[in-house]
């Protein structure tokens, strides 16, 4: 059966709430097996996984960056979103452009996905939303069995799509028709507004008082959604939950700059915070009305959450002076490096986790060690083994191998938005 028949005939909701309740709730597990998902095309040299589903179908970003690692411009020469379903690429096209890409938490367990991609229509007002340099319009989309569509945006020109859960609602941003005034001359732009799209109809999601902007990141299946508000300058401002159309305030450390990327069917939320100075970014978990900040592995610097599933198992990435540096597991404060939970064989070094799923099943992007691609980025997906693995990868590369990822390759597309700070 090919995969686009396997994904008309598959939805797995009711049967994964029974198959999955069987799973126990131990920490991480003895070790994984990890998967190279390579790359979609032989001229690429960037993958990495952005969503994850509960069959480990993974949604990608592809393409081609340009070195060198230590630049601040954007370096993203071309990109498509791509699903990955049980080893088969699936390109998801553009809208008439030549690039698209994505956000964390993409992809369904109906295999639906969402995204931003370009059109053949020159931007107006010269904005370059997609961000990659052609300053055609960027829009949302959805796609659902081989074909993408634009979403609704709320009359603006440009708009993102983040996440879809399984009741087909989807979160992300669209671009108003009124100026906004916190953005500076040299660099113009029109408010951004958080939206909530379900049946094909679009609608603006509130911000917190004084904040005119906002970023929705995350929605479970229960329609809550997060993200974050803020101004032109920098969204990631004051990270948000969306509740019944009602913007919450999460708490933070008393100094501005937090965002929340995702939330669990509990209700537990991550991503992440400022120290009380502003001198240090944590990976922060929301739940009983307080934050709880991770703390980072000792030879890096910052550190944020991008994905929970509903036994409070915690992934994300953590960052050096050099960039992106290790991918982490966290359950109940602890933080663990998945390079020491795999093979040293593996020919992967993780440099991060975006999301994990009801099995466990852990995906991100890694640095190639040896061979024909080496210093490349693979996607990868990790998948609990329960055995012994010998040695590590953190055993066999002790220090984080040089890689040819630009610092703020994976936040790009972000730059309009302020929320780029991990790679500056």
């Amino acid at each position: 059966m090919n995969t686009l028949r396997r994904l008309r005939n598959f939805w797995i909701p009711c049967v994964a709430t029974i198959v999955l309740g069987s799973f126990s709730n131990a920490f991480a597990q003895q070790s994984y097996k990890i998967t190279d998902m390579g790359l979609n095309h032989s001229t690429d040299n960037f993958s990495m996984v952005m969503g994850l589903n509960n069959e480990g179908w993974a949604e990608n970003m592809d393409g081609v960056v340009n070195p060198p690692i230590k630049s601040t411009s954007t370096t993203i020469a071309s990109g498509r979103a791509v699903i990955n379903a049980h080893g088969r690429n699936i390109d998801l096209g553009t809208l008439g452009g030549k690039n698209s890409w994505t956000n964390y938490g993409g992809i369904n367990d109906r295999g639906e996905a969402v995204g931003l991609a370009e059109t053949s229509v020159p931007d107006p007002d010269g904005e370059d939303m997609c961000a990659f340099g052609t300053k055609l319009t960027c829009r949302p989309f959805l796609w659902r069995l081989g074909h993408m569509m634009a979403l609704p945006t709320l009359g603006g020109n440009n708009g993102q799509a983040s996440a879809i859960n399984n009741r087909g609602q989807i979160v992300g941003i669209s671009e108003t028709t009124v100026p906004d005034s916190g953005c500076p001359a040299s660099k113009p732009g029109k408010i951004i507004s958080p939206v909530f799209w379900e049946k094909g109809e679009v609608r603006s999601l509130p911000t917190l008082a004084g904040d005119p902007d906002g970023f929705v990141q995350g929605i479970n299946n229960r329609g809550q959604a997060v993200g974050s508000s803020g101004t032109c300058a920098n969204i990631a401002t004051h990270a948000v939950l969306w509740d019944n159309d009602v913007a919450v305030p999460l708490s933070d450390l008393g100094h501005d700059g937090s965002d929340a990327y995702a939330i669990n069917d509990r209700g537990q939320i991550v991503g992440y915070v400022s120290s009380h100075d502003g001198s240090t970014i944590f990976a922060a978990i929301w739940q009983n009305g307080g934050v709880t900040t991770i703390p980072t592995l000792p030879e890096d610097s910052a550190a944020f959450a991008t994905g929970i599933n509903n036994r409070g198992q915690v992934v994300g990435s953590t960052f050096n002076s050099m960039g992106w540096s290790h991918g982490f597991i966290s359950q109940d404060g602890v933080m663990t490096d998945l390079n020491t939970l795999i093979p040293g064989d593996s020919n992967l070094f993780i440099i991060a986790a975006s999301n994990i799923n009801e099995r466990g099943q852990i995906s991100g992007m890694a640095t190639v060690l040896s061979g024909p691609d080496t210093g490349n980025i693979h996607a990868f997906l990790a998948t609990p083994a329960h055995q012994s693995m010998g040695r590590s990868v953190a055993e066999v590369a002790p220090t984080r191998p040089q890689s040819n990822l630009p610092a703020n390759v994976c936040s790009h597309h972000l730059q309009r938005f302020g929320l780029g700070q991990f790679g500056r």
